[in-house]
């Protein structure tokens, strides 16, 4: 995979700007870290998400109705090419009073489309 650390560190990049847009609550900033359409695949359901489908509400309600913040506690390099990564991580969630919701491993598959790096494809076990 050395062959291939700047597609790695550009992934890792993409990570670090989609963990800060969702923890700013910055829904445009969020979507622009995913290369749409992307898939999430959590609690037994498939996402297929397009532009526009992540909302401000979205952080009120369900899973989200407790949460403050998130921070990535892994992300190891599985596979690296030329236009995608895949990236085995596991990140926290946390109150505002930084007691933990939980912690969810995840598989994230990075892709490079039109010179962009985002998200294509997500399965995790967060609900």
């Amino acid at each position: 995979m050395a062959d291939y650390a700047a597609e790695t560190a550009a992934a890792m990049a993409c990570l670090d700007d989609f963990m800060a847009a969702f923890n700013a609550r910055d829904v445009k900033a969020f979507e622009a870290t995913f290369n749409l359409p992307s898939v999430r695949l959590a609690s037994n359901t498939l996402t297929i998400i397009e532009s526009g489908y992540h909302q401000p509400q979205m952080f009120e309600r369900g899973p989200l109705a407790e949460w403050d913040h998130s921070a990535w506690e892994r992300r190891e390099v599985i596979h690296a090419g030329a236009d995608k990564v895949h990236i085995d991580t596991r990140f926290t969630r946390y109150r505002a009073d930084g007691s933990v919701i939980g912690g969810f491993d995840s598989i994230y598959v990075v892709t490079c489309e039109n010179g962009h790096w985002g998200v294509k494809a997500r399965s995790s076990y967060a609900p």
